[in-house]
């Protein structure tokens, strides 16, 4: 049986700022920051802190797993910088986990089988983020890929009998809970990132599913 190799994954795409070190398949270390723009000062001490807990060394590493959206567009732009600097010359593997699937296996884990449920959190003023997912025996099923959707479109789309998880604010929100932690996207590369493994980390962007627009005050 293959060894396993830690897995360093990182979570950025909303306010949570998120590192953790997978040492196997039953311990882990992880640091969460719940703040808004401190990703770019607190990320990389996080980790260096968290590789000191594990007692590795970064060339220990098997592969770094990060955020890759979607989500804000500075956050996931962060994640993924780090994730590229600290592979470089060390032949590590970035791994892209989709941030609402990652969520989606964290919220499966403790949801009772066969909840159906929603994530839908703020893209821009007019529109939203929106997946909808079952959950099946601690994991996930997909229902609707994650896609962006217009606001006033929500109504017509929701159901009343799906659990909501996100940020965007309606009465009907159980959770604010809107991206998933960093341990929860080393599990998803567990389970679902063999296939990824040969993808070319140069190639690595950050999925937006929306252009960036620049609008004038």
């Amino acid at each position: 049986m293959e060894q396993f190799k830690p897995i360093l994954s990182i979570e950025t795409s909303d306010e949570l700022c998120s590192a953790a070190i997978m040492l196997s398949e039953e311990s882990f270390a992880e640091i969460n920051y719940q703040k808004k723009f401190v990703h770019s000062e607190k990320l990389m001490p996080m980790i260096s802190d968290l590789l000191k807990i594990a007692d590795l060394k970064l060339e220990e590493v098997g592969i770094i797993a990060t955020s890759i959206g979607p989500g804000s567009f500075t956050g996931l732009r962060i994640g993924l910088t780090v994730a590229k600097g600290l592979a470089v010359g060390k032949d590590i593997q970035i791994i892209p986990v989709p941030t609402y699937d990652a969520l989606a296996l964290q919220l499966s884990d403790i949801l009772p089988n066969n909840t159906s449920f929603v994530i839908v959190n703020k893209a821009n003023i007019n529109e939203l983020y929106y997946a909808k997912y079952k959950s099946v025996d601690k994991k996930y099923q997909i229902i609707t890929k994650t896609c962006l959707l217009d606001k006033s479109k929500f109504v017509l789309v929701h159901q009343k009998e799906d659990l909501l998880f996100g940020n965007f604010s309606t009465e009907l929100n159980i959770s604010k809970i809107s991206s998933p932690n960093a341990i929860t996207i080393a599990k998803w590369t567990y389970l679902y990132g063999k296939d990824l493994v040969n993808l070319d980390n140069d190639l690595l962007e950050p999925n937006y599913l929306k252009n960036f627009v620049v609008h004038k005050k």
